[in-house]
């Protein structure tokens, strides 16, 4: 990851503007701190130290369960230079706190009563869940306790993955402005002054991300539509998707590795549509996408014909060679992970890469190989090593069986200075995880090392984990916030 403030693209001045991730992670503490500061500022009647906590955790869990509004992934000031794998496994972990920090809100409102008297304190407690005068933060409270249970069991729920979507949304915005309610009428500090104003701009500001994703993005899915130019089989249950822009739909500017968001026909709408890599350069007219059956959309994808409407939103993603100097690099797909791989393997081509590039591509059966014909012909115009692996044998395939372990690994690496090569890896989680952990073991520095998967997963790697000791830094920041506004206040 760059160490500047802000990146921008060094291919295109018009790239959208991205920031670091330690000015989002200084921006995310001053917006979920804010409240506190402000409320500092008031002067209220003398209150126990456990109902001051009780206040700074609903203070802050509110402004904080506001910023999931654009940790969504949507946003490339946010996500462009982060990825959206880390940008969503961060929104995830965060919900966790939130929900946390609110349900502490009104547990520790009665501690002090509690203390005096149990019986007296569960009533109080019942009093806070069932009088009228809480309903809102009752409401935002359970919508909330649905939304991150319901998130965290989605893989073992039989819903289709466009209703999750929109309950996900639905929920979230009850939940914000339930909560929102709650604390500007009942709120001993946001009733008025400049909590109560900051807790406007907060709700002005939310509605207006939901009518960007929603209503802006929406209008651009019809306002600048593609077109479906064919759909080729590439392997067993893999397509090829060649889309071309309509008449007087501008071409994407996007950097080889990123990613849109497709929807197609009737269905532009922005809770209907699905992540797919670009597998194509950016050097080249249209885009390319390339597509495995794996749910109830992509099941389809064979089956649409030339010329339906498509919806393209992005590019998204910072799965790109960008900003990266490098004497080598090293793709490596498993699976449908080549879609990005191919994508950034044309770029090389069609710009001539003069360093040497290794493929290690890994399928689970030979017949789940696509685009081995090209990437044979790349070996003609680039310095092009090629490893071909299937974790199963089949009859026909005489190629190398078995997972790309770390001999495999270092046999890549011969002859190249880690120090100096990059490497980027797509595929499933777990064998991420295994590359990822295994080039830097083999000498290639963290920041050399790239991934994305497809299940937004924390993971267990070497980066990963660096990265829950970066969002556990988020939350002592937290933490620490709330311990100083019940000392000063208390």
């Amino acid at each position: 990851m760059h160490d500047s403030p802000i990146a921008n693209s060094s291919r295109d001045a018009g790239q959208p503007l991205r920031l670091s991730a330690g000015v989002v992670a200084a921006l995310y503490l001053v917006v979920s701190l804010a409240p506190l500061a402000l409320a500092a500022t008031r002067s209220v009647a003398p209150l126990a130290a456990w109902e001051v906590a009780a206040a700074a955790f609903g203070l802050v869990g509110l402004a904080a369960m506001a910023v999931q509004f654009v940790t969504s992934g949507r946003f490339q000031i946010v996500s462009g230079h982060l990825g959206i794998d880390r940008v969503m496994a961060f929104h995830k972990t965060a919900a966790k706190w939130v929900l946390l920090a609110l349900i502490l809100h009104p547990v520790l409102y009665v501690i002090p009563t509690f203390q005096m008297d149990p019986t007296l304190g569960f009533e109080r407690l019942r009093a806070y869940l069932t009088l009228p005068h809480y309903r809102s933060g009752v409401i935002a409270l359970g919508a909330l306790v649905v939304l991150v249970i319901g998130s965290a069991l989605r893989a073992r729920l039989s819903i289709r993955y466009e209703v999750w979507r929109g309950a996900h949304v639905i929920l979230a915005v009850v939940a914000l402005a339930a909560g929102l309610h709650h604390a500007v009428a009942v709120g001993r500090f946001s009733a008025m002054g400049a909590v109560h104003w900051y807790w406007w701009a907060v709700g002005s500001v939310a509605a207006g991300v939901v009518l960007l994703l929603y209503g802006w993005r929406w209008a651009r899915l019809h306002l600048r539509p593609w077109r479906l130019a064919s759909v080729t089989r590439l392997a067993d249950r893999m397509w090829e998707v060649d889309i071309q822009a309509a008449a007087g739909t501008p071409p994407l500017d996007y950097r080889a590795g990123q990613f849109v968001w497709m929807t197609e026909g009737e269905r532009r709408f922005p809770l209907f549509d699905h992540p797919f890599s670009i597998a194509d350069s950016p050097r080249r007219p249209g885009l390319s996408l390339i597509v495995k059956e794996a749910g109830d959309f992509t099941s389809g994808i064979g089956a649409l014909e030339p010329g339906t409407r498509i919806g393209i939103d992005g590019p998204y993603g910072a799965f790109t060679l960008e900003g990266h100097e490098e004497d080598a690099v090293l793709l490596i797909a498993g699976g449908v992970g080549i879609a990005p791989i191919m994508g950034l393997l044309r770029d090389l081509v069609a710009r001539d890469h003069p360093h040497p590039v290794r493929i290690a591509y890994a399928v689970g059966a030979p017949a789940n190989f696509a685009c081995l014909d090209e990437i044979a012909a790349a070996g003609t115009r680039l310095d092009l090593r090629t490893v071909l692996l299937s974790e199963t044998p089949a009859t026909g395939w005489s190629g190398e069986i078995g997972r790309l372990d770390r001999d495999r690994l270092s046999d890549m690496l011969r002859g190249l200075d880690p120090e100096r090569t990059v490497a980027l890896i797509c595929g499933p989680g777990l064998m991420v995880t295994s590359v990822a952990d295994g080039l830097i073991e083999l000498g290639l520095p963290m920041e050399r090392v790239m991934y994305e998967r497809f299940d937004y997963s924390e993971g267990t790697s070497r980066l990963d984990r660096r990265l829950r000791w970066r969002f556990f830094g988020l939350a002592v920041g937290l933490a620490a916030g709330v311990t100083g506004f019940v000392v000063l206040m208390a």
